[in-house]
């Protein structure tokens, strides 16, 4: 288990066995959520939403117009 302390400008150090296993660099961002339990969960936010890109494959199949997906208009 690892700890630190909050200074008085409300900031800590990530201990760095925590910060090697979320293989963080200086610059990663930290997210934090606290639950209804009282739990806070810290998560790394070492992922860009490009890193998404190419991921998924375009469907086989059936084309489908711009202007029928936009039928609202």
């Amino acid at each position: 288990m690892s700890e630190s302390t909050i200074t008085i400008k409300g900031q800590t150090t990530v201990p760095q066995p925590i910060r090697d296993a979320l293989h963080t660099q200086p610059g990663t961002r930290l997210q934090w959520t606290l639950m209804p339990d009282g739990t806070i969960i810290v998560r790394a936010k070492t992922k860009s939403i490009l890193d998404l890109a190419g991921m998924l494959k375009a469907p086989t199949g059936k084309k489908v117009r711009i202007e029928d997906m936009n039928a609202w208009r």
